[in-house]
């Protein structure tokens, strides 16, 4: 009787490396009526800036990629009209474009006003018996107090920006 030798091993196939994750880049986008005011709102009430889009958008106007009336005058320099971004000053951007590759907040115009209550807001922590002079702050900004909250949890002051948004000041 022959005996069969047994199979020879077979090599495992050679697996790829693990990819390492990459973190997601992201930004809260937010309807506005006008972008602009939000935009300057919303730099001051976080200390961030205003990202400056002018370079990108005097290279599409000058390459008909970008219509004129796409763009309005902001702070003396061309923006898009339809939409600004704010963005954390600490954060890397494109200089290039003006783009922020960090902590970002997008304003994009809208036709319709808002309707109903956020279904997301931004909470601000301006520091321990800071939030009565930041709600004054950011009152004399134009925002306006909605109600304010106590509860055994916290307590907090819910806000309106300019356009109705709500947020709050922990």
């Amino acid at each position: 009787m022959t005996q069969t030798p047994p199979p020879e091993p077979v090599a495992a196939p050679a697996s790829a490396p693990t990819p390492v994750p990459v973190p997601v880049h992201w930004k809260l986008v937010v309807d506005a009526a006008d972008p602009h005011p939000q935009a300057d709102f919303w730099a001051a009430a976080l200390h961030y800036e205003v990202e400056d889009n002018s370079a990108l958008i005097e290279r599409l106007l000058e390459l008909g990629a970008l219509p004129g009336a796409a763009t309005v005058e902001f702070h003396g320099q061309p923006a898009f009209r339809d939409l600004i971004a704010v963005r954390h000053p600490d954060d890397p951007y494109d200089k290039d474009s003006g783009t922020g590759l960090g902590r970002r907040l997008l304003f994009q115009r809208v036709p319709e006003p808002k309707t109903v209550k956020n279904r997301l807001h931004l909470d601000l922590h301006p520091g321990d018996g800071l939030r009565a002079a930041e709600v004054e702050r950011l009152e004399r900004l134009g925002a306006r107090v909605l109600r304010r909250v106590a509860e055994p949890s916290g307590e907090w002051v819910v806000m309106a920006d300019p356009e109705g948004n709500e947020f709050c000041v922990h």
